[in-house]
């Protein structure tokens, strides 16, 4: 390269736009939209009531017996939905990458379709189908069976969360599989390996991160979803971030804000142990 083309490439590189002003609308949603929402709720959520002094009692709200309750129900159906998930998800995905590439592109978009509904329009329409006069006890009424009394139990919160949450097990790991090298699984076969040991050697351990992905972006919002257990589970069954939103409806952002925090534990507590299988595994991940 001569004088001439390296002053041209000098100039040129000056008059680029670096590449890290294009990350400056994100950083500013993120400022607005998370961090200081974040600072407001740990305020509160330190603060006082009465005094304006730091304290734990917003925390410690916790230990109310309705609260306690509500809290583990909500990490025992978010464990039960995410599970449940994983299962259906799983060999749908498995399905998906082994599909060829048009029909494989098709049934994605059927899976991806539902999530351009609104949330709340899918779970309504979920609370008309499991309701005593809805679709399925009108159809077993017509077939002679038994009704279903579903609605307003926390198994209608689950098949709502399954519903609502699949697509996000699904992509993950489907994405994963879908470049997972065939030269690989042939070369296991090769060497006299079974399906069964293809799958549990090669297949499973080089899908880890998208299942682990899928896990933490079910989890989550299952264990902080307040409209589905109010529309599925009515006022029979109480999850704690319902007890959050009621804490919030009536204008007390100290105790919702220190239960809040609470959530935010447990959900780091899980994301980190994930995340730490997730390095474990070799993968990225979300991370």
């Amino acid at each position: 390269m001569n004088i001439k083309d390296s002053i041209f490439t000098r100039d040129k590189a000056k008059k680029t736009p670096s590449i890290k002003w294009l990350s400056l609308p994100y950083t500013i949603w993120m400022i607005g939209f998370i961090i200081i929402p974040l600072i407001v709720i740990v305020y509160y959520g330190l603060n006082s009531k009465y005094t304006n002094s730091i304290t734990l009692e917003n925390i410690l709200l916790i230990k109310d017996p309705v609260n306690l309750k509500a809290m583990l129900l909500a990490l025992r159906l978010s464990l039960i939905s995410t599970f449940f998930c994983l299962i259906l998800a799983y060999p749908v995905a498995v399905i998906l990458s082994k599909s060829r590439i048009k029909r494989n592109s098709y049934i994605v978009m059927v899976l991806i379709l539902p999530m351009w509904m609104n949330a709340l329009l899918r779970t309504i329409a979920w609370q008309n189908i499991l309701e005593r006069n809805g679709l399925i006890n009108t159809i077993l009424n017509f077939l002679n069976l038994p009704e279903l009394n579903i609605i307003n139990t926390p198994s209608a919160i689950i098949l709502g969360m399954i519903y609502n949450f699949l697509p996000f097990m699904i992509l993950p790991i489907y994405n994963v599989l879908s470049k997972i090298d065939i030269d690989v699984i042939n070369a296991a076969k090769d060497l006299g390996a079974n399906n069964i040991q293809t799958f549990t050697k090669i297949i499973l351990p080089l899908s880890l991160p998208g299942v682990i992905s899928g896990i933490i972006m079910v989890f989550v919002p299952s264990l902080t979803t307040f409209v589905i257990s109010s529309l599925l589970g009515g006022s029979k069954v109480i999850l704690i971030g319902n007890v959050i939103e009621q804490q919030f409806r009536i204008g007390d952002w100290h105790g919702g804000s220190g239960l809040s925090l609470v959530l935010m534990v447990f959900i780091l507590l899980s994301m980190a142990v994930v995340s730490r299988y997730n390095k474990e595994s070799g993968g990225s991940g979300l991370w």
